[in-house]
């Protein structure tokens, strides 16, 4: 799945190409795209119709456009279907891209062959001509449209509300991140990937973060001093800036950025993927162990298991 440095790179890809754009069609090519969106996709293509792309914006691992305006088909029926629901006016509108797997938010020319896993086409009412797509050969991902939490100034979409910042938001509170760590009375890795603790870390960035920390996966959070919790998230800031450098980290071609290149992370990755490989610090190969349907990638040198 892809995580903060990946979704990161989408989101300025859309800031670049779409963001100030007006709707004009949206087609629904696959229910389980919009299953998120309750209404269903008549509701979801009609609400969006006429409705202005704001700057597209990200939380961790979780990225939206909101949206202005709307639209006469905002406030009419679909043949069929009944009444729509009328965006809502008191609050904000927005449009939350869940990627899930292999989900990828593609800025393609009008003309461009249709992908194999195409699931929504938006067009919008300009004269360039581009279109965004929304293509997931796995379906996990999909687009919704949600009310915003009032007064927010991100705009952020309700039911993201729980989510944490991330550490690469200026907003981010890192002696707070501290206590809470110390709170949680878990191991540092699932501390890591918490998504209501810290957003936009995954499996990757996670093994990345304490390989260079010299942490062991397993490592109880009750431990940690306010330096070492210092030290894990500059490390943990390091590795995520360096893979947003090369746009992300690609194992295959399920993750693009929105003109459909990959990132070039996974040719600097220090210990996720490399089992048996030498350790790049002390030389000892690299070990893989199963941890909670992942894998966990480590050095038994440099991150020794806790003691019992």
């Amino acid at each position: 799945m892809p995580e903060l440095p990946e979704v990161e790179v989408v989101r300025r890809g859309l800031e670049r190409w779409v963001s100030g754009r007006t709707i004009d069609t949206v087609e629904v090519h696959h229910p389980r795209a919009i299953r998120r969106h309750t209404a269903g996709a008549a509701d979801f293509a009609a609400r969006l119709k006429g409705l202005r792309l704001g700057v597209a914006r990200r939380r961790g691992k979780y990225l939206w456009l909101p949206v202005t305006g709307g639209g006469p088909a905002a406030q009419t029926a679909a043949e069929g279907i009944g009444p729509l629901v009328t965006p809502s006016v008191t609050h904000g509108l927005a449009i939350l891209a869940h990627l899930g797997m292999s989900g990828q938010l593609l800025v393609q020319p009008h003309d461009a062959p249709d992908e194999k896993h195409l699931r929504i086409r938006v067009r919008f009412d300009d004269d360039q001509d581009t279109e965004l797509r929304f293509v997931d050969q796995r379906t996990f991902g999909g687009l919704s449209v949600h009310d915003t939490v009032p007064g927010d100034a991100d705009q952020l979409p309700d039911v993201i509300a729980h989510i944490a910042r991330d550490p690469l938001d200026p907003a981010f509170d890192d002696a707070a991140f501290h206590d809470a760590l110390r709170r949680r009375r878990t191991t540092v890795k699932r501390a890591l990937l918490d998504q209501t603790l810290i957003s936009g870390v995954g499996n990757i960035y996670a093994d990345e973060a304490l390989w260079r920390s010299k942490l062991h996966y397993e490592r109880p959070t009750a431990t940690f001093t306010r330096p070492r919790t210092t030290e894990l998230l500059g490390h943990v800031r390091d590795v995520m800036n360096a893979a947003l450098a090369v746009g992300g980290t690609s194992f295959d071609s399920l993750y693009v950025n929105v003109n459909g290149e990959s990132g070039y992370f996974d040719r600097s990755l220090d210990a996720y993927g490399r089992e048996d490989e030498p350790c790049r610090r002390c030389g000892t190969p690299i070990r893989r162990r199963p941890w909670m349907n992942r894998s966990s990638y480590f050095c038994p040198r440099c991150q020794r298991p806790p003691r019992a």
